[in-house]
């Protein structure tokens, strides 16, 4: 019986011990009613701060919508007036420049 005995590390079970005397501290720690208060706490600011970030995000596809749709609308104009300009020299009979070249990048 000695030579078990003997062969067991104390340092080991010792850290052992503490481990799940610290485990045990803990687990009730973490769901004592101060814990519970702090994590409600916590919680209720991240729900603030998704509140508020939800708000500017809502506010800036607010603007990318305006701004795409005034996007469209100039370009919406533009072409409007090229087929103007177009059909004016067709009118004026010089067909030779009523063929619109693309713009090169």
């Amino acid at each position: 019986m000695r030579n078990i005995l003997s062969k067991i590390d104390r340092t080991k079970t010792g850290i052992f011990a503490a481990g799940v005397l610290f485990g045990t501290a803990g687990i009730k720690l973490l769901s004592s009613r101060d814990a519970k208060k702090v994590y409600t706490q916590c919680t209720a600011a991240v729900l603030r701060a998704k509140e508020c970030i939800m708000k500017t995000v809502t506010s800036i596809q607010e603007n990318a919508e305006d701004i795409y749709a005034e996007a469209q609308q100039i370009n919406e104009t533009r072409a409007e007036a090229e087929r103007e300009s177009v059909d004016e020299n067709a009118a004026d009979g010089n067909a030779d420049y009523t063929e619109i070249k693309p713009e090169e990048d």
